[in-house]
């Protein structure tokens, strides 16, 4: 089954952003709505409280001998101007003093509860034969009407024509918001898109990188700000790819360069050899020496596949507890005789610590260290082992007077074959990975190793997890 792509940003962002203005309209399309429909009712209770206040005058101005036609006359005359509202006066009793010619607000006078007041929210809105009407009941003094008590006063208007434009506005308020959100998202849409420009720009550059370019570094100052972070991100990575690829075109060339020697004196002995006939002895010498050059590149090949394993974390260490004191003073042994040839001799100042390792690979990096120093180390000079610890690390110090590493060369000499001189050229002792190999060692068991170096000496420092001896 397909891993389903993730949506794009600029289709994230659009329908994220639309979503977002989508309600902000309709929110502001409700609040539009629900002002106009306050309005409305406002201009209703108005027009409610106009016919009350005409009805009270009325009330309180009728004659003590009027007619009952005049009187009705008066309260039909009451609300002259107010042509939509109608309204309806009946007694404590039930009997219906008025009732606007046409209307039927019994129904209504029936079931509503008397208000003191007609306002917003003490107004009601029914329905009748097709008519939608907004009203109120409540009691009205007749001052004009002794003996007769509390009137009771149904008051309304029809509000037909208000919902018949709220329902046309609502209408036309769904198509403009409709209208605004595609415009909206369209055009955020086009800022998305134009917004992602230098992404796209950006996107071009590092596709045009190719293996011999890695070289090329986007220009930070060119970016958004929000892209900086990702330009850097990316030189630096292309920095560490460039450092691989010439690392590894120089292991390459020196890979080439260290077998060309051996295989060349091998060619060489073997046609020489072949020239003439030659006695067995003769032969012999010449198998041997090409024995010793076979053995270098043997040698050779291992030190490649040793740090190939370290290189890919397959190194596995059986850890015992190792006495750094006792392995050092067994190196002296072995090497004993060899310093001895060369005049240097062999110093250890220390203390009995131990370390958790392994012990072949801790020997193996001692040894390339102890060789390496000899090897550089005047006759008649000494070279001083110091061995320290406490209860979290343990220090190993080996010493040798000797020309100085320069400055500029010194970071790199754990580095695979590197030579600090132009030339290239190594004397058939080493093939440049003993120092490789014993960092990797360190770093397998959990410990660091540096250098440095003066004209006077050149040190390099161990530091290695602690152990309980």
């Amino acid at each position: 089954m397909m891993k389903r792509r993730p949506a794009s940003l600029a289709l994230r962002l659009t329908v994220s952003i639309g979503a977002v203005i989508t309600v902000v309209l309709l929110c502001f399309g409700w609040m539009i709505g629900r002002s106009i429909n306050n309005h409305f009712i406002q201009q209703d209770v108005d027009e409610l409280n106009a016919v009350v206040q005409a009805l009270k005058h009325a009330l309180a101005t009728v004659p003590a001998n009027e007619s009952p036609e005049a009187f009705r006359d008066r309260l039909a005359n009451a609300v002259s101007g107010h042509h939509n509202a109608q309204y309806r006066i009946s007694t404590p009793t039930g009997s219906v003093i008025y009732s606007t010619p046409g209307s039927d607000l019994a129904k209504f006078a029936g079931i509503a509860r008397p208000v003191e007041r007609i306002s917003i929210d003490t107004v009601g809105t029914w329905q009748d034969q097709g008519e939608t009407f907004r009203g109120a009941l409540l009691s009205m003094e007749s001052e004009g009407l002794p003996g007769m008590g509390p009137l009771t006063v149904a008051v309304a208007t029809g509000i037909n024509f208000h919902l018949h434009y709220l329902e046309s506005f609502r209408d036309y308020l769904r198509l403009t918001i409709i209208g605004a959100c595609l415009i909206a998202i369209f055009a955020t849409w086009m800022a998305v898109y134009q917004g992602h420009a230098p992404i796209r720009r950006i996107s071009r550059e590092m596709g045009r990188i190719k293996s011999d370019q890695l070289h090329t570094r986007l220009d930070p100052d060119g970016v958004p700000a929000e892209l900086v972070e990702l330009t850097r991100s990316f030189n630096g990575m292309l920095h560490r790819l460039e450092e691989v690829f010439t690392r590894l075109s120089e292991f390459s060339g020196d890979i080439a360069h260290e077998l060309r020697t051996p295989i060349t004196n091998i060619k060489t002995q073997t046609e020489v050899a072949l020239s003439q006939a030659r006695s067995v002895d003769q032969y012999r010498e010449i198998l041997y020496s090409n024995l010793e050059e076979y053995e270098r590149m043997a040698k050779m090949v291992g030190d490649m596949l040793f740090l190939a394993q370290a290189d890919n974390h397959l190194l596995k260490p059986e850890l015992v507890t190792i006495d750094l004191d006792t392995e050092i003073r067994t190196l002296f042994d072995y090497f004993g005789a060899w310093a001895e040839e060369r005049r240097v001799s062999l110093e250890l100042v220390s203390e009995r610590v131990c370390t958790l390792g392994d012990t072949l690979m801790i020997r193996r990096a001692l040894s390339n260290l102890l060789s390496n120093a000899i090897r550089y180390t005047p006759q008649g000079k000494t070279i001083l082992v110091h061995l320290a610890g406490d209860m979290d690390s343990v220090k190993i110090r080996i010493v040798n007077p000797g020309p100085q590493i320069p400055p500029e060369h010194l970071p790199h000499i754990f580095e695979r074959f590197y030579r600090p001189d132009a030339s290239r050229q190594r004397s058939s002792e080493g093939a440049g990975l003993g120092l490789a190999i014993a960092k990797s060692i360190f770093e397998a068991h959990g410990g660091q190793i540096t250098a440095t170096s003066t004209e006077q000496e050149t040190a390099f420092e161990v530091r290695m997890p602690a152990q309980t001896c």
